[in-house]
């Protein structure tokens, strides 16, 4: 019976970290990125970006920012068909393959669109105060930055892209987590009883189980999240930070000392030694969690 009970809690724990790993190869995928450029080298904003998928014909849609730059994060790895667009520019289309956890880069140069022969030949009037062809909007390459720093700034806008994207997932995990968690705290009341049913144990090592499945993969998105250097740390963010030394720690202890003590109360003895810690480590780290979800979600 013994085996049994344990054999269950680490079929749940396999269950959830099974479950989350699908969820993060569901959710993490490549990146796509470029440079919108005109024929004189000036950026292009506002352009209109299209990603088809050739295999499923599915498309995305994306624009441009002001330094010409477009994203596309998280498309399925696979060989996609990209077309660029804008006002007063000849469209343009180029493939490219794209493999999962990977950052693809491909820029686009625009060609001016060709006139009409009868717009050709029509003559100009009227324009005695039109401003020069050359006083165009000045490119980055304009202002002194050499072309390798212009793609850098792709670089790191799809880095705080997916930085992005990977800490929503972890907020959300660690959100959906609550749940297990106070389901936890509430059925160790009922586990550690004299009653000689294990049931209440079950349910509780259960629990547990489930609990530190969702909270190491939520952890792991905040941990392997792409750092953006220079970035400042605000008050609230600093003390979600430190939390996490609280409750980190007491994630791994809890499960070792529920253990312990779940062995001890299966032989018909009354817990003791260290696993006798086990309920007031689980509320110290359940209160650390808390305190650390109301820090990122109170503004002070």
């Amino acid at each position: 019976m013994r085996g049994n009970r344990l054999v269950l809690g680490i079929g749940v724990l396999l269950l959830v970290v099974l479950i989350s790993d699908r969820l993060c190869a569901q959710e993490t995928g490549a990146t796509l990125l470029g440079t919108v450029t005109n024929a004189t080298g000036g950026v292009v904003p506002n352009a209109k970006v299209s990603v088809k998928n050739v295999a499923t014909g599915e498309s995305r849609e994306a624009a441009t920012n002001s330094a010409g730059i477009y994203t596309v994060p998280d498309p399925v790895a696979g060989d996609y068909e990209v077309s660029v667009s804008a006002d007063g520019s000849a469209a343009k289309t180029s493939k490219v393959s794209l493999t999962r956890g990977k950052m693809e880069t491909l820029d686009f140069v625009l060609g001016a669109q060709a006139q009409s022969p009868a717009a050709a030949q029509e003559p100009v009037k009227n324009l005695p105060s039109a401003p020069s062809s050359t006083q165009t909007k000045p490119s980055l390459q304009d202002l002194g930055f050499p072309p390798e720093q212009t793609k850098g700034s792709a670089q790191e806008q799809a880095r705080l892209d997916k930085r992005t994207h990977m800490l929503k997932i972890h907020q959300r995990l660690g959100l959906i987590t609550t749940a297990p968690l106070v389901a936890t705290v509430i059925s160790g009341g009922f586990a550690g009883g004299r009653s000689t049913s294990s049931t209440p144990r079950d349910l509780h090592a259960a629990l547990g189980a489930a609990t530190a499945g969702l909270y190491f993969t939520a952890a792991s998105y905040a941990i392997f999240a792409p750092k953006i250097s220079g970035t400042p740390t605000r008050g609230p963010i600093r003390l979600h930070k430190a939390l996490a030394w609280i409750h980190g720690p007491g994630m791994v202890l809890t499960p070792i000392l529920g253990v312990m003590a779940y062995e001890q109360k299966s032989r018909g003895e009354r817990v003791h030694g260290v696993a006798s810690a086990h309920s007031a480590v689980a509320i110290v780290t359940a209160g650390a969690y808390g305190a650390a979800l109301l820090s990122v979600s109170l503004k002070f």
